[in-house]
């Protein structure tokens, strides 16, 4: 008898209060995996690459891949290792990957490595947006968050203001129109000659600056009938200003350019420079982030992404939601930045709806956190997907 052949579509299918759902994350430059049951976490493990990429000064793609195709196998085993209470296969409800937006060679490990389990083990199969991981993210620090609530998403590639209503329910308030914050911090710390990954390092160094050492533009959007955008922002400028604050110091301190290392680290006043872009950044992000929750009478203000882990952003958005009454919540550090809980908790969600992703879904580079519907089916498409491929296997 072909047992693949002869699994009921109700034992994929059928809808789980609180599923326990394996999650890959292959996106970027972390492969990780974690073992999530419903908003608890069992296990999770992160290989990241930033060493690796440290020395090209950013993620380059084909390594990020090679990468993931090496280390993927292992950190699987490695979470089920570490899995407390220990789970095996059948404890696993369903299998989760992110699948959209990413480096399409590196997201394809995971989908790949997701749809193989789901094929061998007979588990029902989703796609993840990754964006959707980092706003659950906050639901595995808080368990009884429930929307409507406002997600602030800053990250290396996104920066956007989100009103969630639901899972798979958004709408986009407001957005960066260029650079979002994670990409302004790198090219930044870039311009400084101070490595990769540029945000932690300008966070840190910034604790020794003075912010208000150096204006700077904030970058607001002008709209045709006049004003400005309440929301909308852009960070391209205020990379450009700091350029030209360093030419400008550059030329006063007579440093030859490109910027001699030495001589930058001695006379260059590079923590004032940090703490004053840093201070720009933040000011814009929680000037629109307390707008948005005020003007839509959102009384909860989720942050995710890996900005959120910013020490400055944390410290002002709390300063400001105060006095609103506005209630701000961060996900633990660890789930700040790239990571597989997070989209575990989002698939636990989809799958307690009855979703699940067809076994014919790829990767996509981009996917705006509106569209995130066609990830989805009811089930049965999935089943008849599966029946057919298990038939033949």
């Amino acid at each position: 008898m072909n047992t693949a052949a002869n699994v009921s579509s109700t034992s994929l299918s059928q809808p789980v209060s609180s599923p326990t759902v394996l999650a890959i994350e292959t996106s970027c430059d972390e492969t990780a995996v974690a073992i999530v049951r419903g908003r608890t976490v069992i296990s999770s493990v992160v290989a990241s690459q930033i060493e690796i990429h440290k020395r090209y000064g950013g993620v380059v793609p084909e390594v990020a891949s090679r990468e993931h195709v090496s280390a993927v196998s292992t950190v699987i085993a490695q979470a089920f290792d570490e899995a407390q209470p220990p789970v095996g296969w059948n404890d696993i409800d369903a299998i989760a990957t992110t699948c959209a937006p990413g480096l399409v060679g590196a997201l394809m490990v995971g989908i790949t490595a997701a749809k193989t389990l789901a094929m061998v083990h007979h588990k029902p199969f989703l796609g993840v947006h990754h964006l959707e991981g980092h706003i659950y993210a906050s639901y595995l620090t808080d368990t009884q968050l429930q929307p409507p609530f406002l997600c602030l998403l800053v990250s290396g590639g996104h920066t956007s203001f989100v009103q969630v209503k639901g899972a798979g329910d958004y709408v986009i308030l407001g957005k960066t129109r260029d650079d979002a914050a994670g990409e302004a911090f790198d090219k930044v710390a870039r311009l400084l000659d101070l490595g990769y990954p540029g945000g932690p390092i300008i966070d840190r160094l910034a604790q020794q600056g003075n912010p208000k050492a150096f204006p700077l533009p904030e970058g607001k959007i002008s709209l045709p009938e006049g004003g400005f955008h309440p929301y909308d922002a852009s960070f391209s400028g205020l990379k450009t200003a700091v350029l030209r604050l360093i030419e400008k110091l550059q030329n006063q301190l007579d440093l030859q350019s490109p910027l001699d290392k030495d001589a930058q680290a001695e006379q260059l006043p590079i923590a004032d420079i940090a703490a004053s872009f840093q201070a720009t950044v933040v000011r814009a992000l929680v000037k629109r982030a307390i707008a948005c929750a005020s003007d839509h009478q959102l009384s909860t203000l989720v942050v995710g992404g890996g900005v959120a882990a910013n020490s400055e952003l944390r410290k002002q958005l709390q300063l400001a939601a105060a006095p609103q009454g506005l209630k701000v919540i961060f996900p633990p550090m660890k789930y700040c930045t790239d990571n597989a809980a997070m989209i575990a908790c989002a698939a636990a969600e989809h799958f307690a709806q009855g979703e699940t992703s067809p076994l014919t879904l790829g990767g996509q580079s981009k996917l705006c956190l509106t569209e995130i519907a066609q990830l989805y089916t009811d089930g049965k498409a999935e089943d008849k997907a599966f029946s057919t491929a298990a038939a033949t296997a």
